[in-house]
């Protein structure tokens, strides 16, 4: 069984992206691409933020606990078909960051073991070797490969389901490796064959995928390992068409590269970034909600929540050359990851992460009660008994299903299952303030 089995709301999308989410030079950047784009504005949003949060690398940072926060983000773009016009968000975009920093390194694409991202901003390989002759011969170190001297990568992969897909490998290291890098910790993989270590790299990653593919690609091992959790989901689609569109001028993008350029600059120094008053009473009345678990697959992929909202009120504020979090910086941030957390509402629906468990949820809500012989043949009698077990109790626990008794049978009680309500509210605003 591949994959979750997702019992969503086909006919729902989340409230259009806020304004608060277009604050400062990402909304400017994002409203003077829009008139000649078919991309729904949260796409380029999320191309700005990431591609901005990539060009102004890790120097200007917040910490929460013993860990650092700079923007630095993951994102991938679900479209509900391949003609949600994901791709017309990130050429405009890769257009602009060239202008504002022409050392920039281009994006790459093409993931497909963490090896191989080691290697994209990998540290410079020393290795011993014998020099010299006779009683001179000596043990000298040598620079093998001279390294990657610029540590910010950007990487756009426009089939993610590939990456998803080649994860799933027995010893792939793929998510491990992704895993932190989003953390910013020394990137190295435990295999002879791979000696290259990356330290103090600066990865982002922003992935365009269809509904249908991430949900048959992303299974329970990759959100129970905490490599979803660190990923913005946001659903897009095809903002107008556009019949016969154009490039975005040089003279619209030139301006805005300018400043970006200005805020690359300012931001190669190390700053720490800190709340001001304001904002720190507005991230007190909304942590609570964003440190609050739900249950199942839901809850698996929006559990970094406080974490995201935290890195990209520092974008905000770094687009602002201000070293202060101030209130507009953090309501932006907010904005943004209502979005993305709707989205995910509208993504993962009630799933659980566990197949069986999904499987057993949709049949339910299609049956509406099924007994345990009903299920376990639905099941084909493959999985065991107490896996059958674990899926029943997470659908109790998630309250999605309950268990009842039927004594009506004549003979031996029959245990039944019913699903009940499901926990999500599409038209609440979640993460709001207040």
């Amino acid at each position: 069984m591949s994959g979750p089995q997702v019992s969503v709301r086909p006919n729902t999308w989340p409230e259009p992206l806020d304004s608060a989410a277009r604050y400062g030079l990402a909304g400017d950047i994002v409203s003077a691409i829009e008139p000649y784009s078919e991309a729904d504005p949260a796409a380029l949003l999320i191309h700005v933020l990431i591609g901005a949060g990539a060009l102004v690398g890790p120097n200007c940072y917040a910490v929460a606990g013993d860990a650092r926060h700079p923007g630095r983000f993951f994102g991938v773009l679900v479209g509900d078909t391949s003609r949600g016009r994901k791709g017309s968000a990130q050429h405009p975009v890769e257009r602009l960051l060239a202008l504002a920093d022409p050392s920039f390194p281009p994006s790459v694409e093409g993931l497909s073991s963490g090896e191989g991202l080691i290697w994209a901003v990998r540290d410079a390989i020393v290795k011993p070797e014998q020099v010299g002759k006779g009683a001179d011969r000596r043990p000298e170190l040598t620079v093998a490969d001279e390294g990657v001297a610029d540590k910010r990568l950007l990487v756009i992969e426009t089939e993610f389901s590939a990456p998803l897909r080649i994860a799933q490998r027995d010893g792939n290291t793929l998510t491990a490796v992704l895993r932190r890098a989003w953390d910013g910790r020394e990137l190295r993989t435990l295999t002879k064959a791979s000696p290259a270590v990356a330290t103090g790299a600066h990865i982002c990653v922003v992935g365009h995928i269809t509904r249908d593919e991430l949900l048959r690609c992303l299974d329970r091992t990759d959100l129970g390992n905490g490599f979803a959790n660190r990923f913005l989901w946001v659903l897009v689609r095809r903002s107008k068409l556009l019949p016969d569109g154009e490039l975005v001028p040089e003279d619209v993008l030139a301006p805005l590269a300018a400043r970006l350029g200005r805020v690359r600059d300012w931001a190669s120094e190390e700053r720490r970034l800190r709340r001001d008053d304001e904002a720190r009473a507005v991230w007190t009345s909304v942590y609570g909600r964003l440190t609050e678990g739900r249950p199942g697959l839901l809850g698996a992929v929006t559990s970094r929540a406080e974490a995201q909202v935290l890195r990209l009120s520092v974008l905000f504020a770094v687009l602002d050359l201000s070293e202060d979090i101030r209130a507009e910086h953090l309501l932006a941030a907010l904005a943004v990851w209502r979005y993305a957390e709707a989205s995910a509402e509208t993504i993962f629906g009630d799933a659980v992460g566990d197949p069986i468990a999904d499987t057993i949820l949709t049949a339910l809500r299609r049956k509406g009660e099924l007994s345990r012989t009903d299920i376990a043949d639905l099941l084909g009698r493959h999985p065991e008994r107490h896996r059958i077990e674990a899926a029943l109790t997470s659908l109790s626990n998630a309250g999605l299903a309950e268990r009842t008794v039927n004594r009506e049978t004549g003979g031996r009680p029959q245990e039944m299952w019913r699903p009940l309500f499901s926990h999500i509210s599409h038209n609440a605003q979640p993460g709001g303030v207040g």
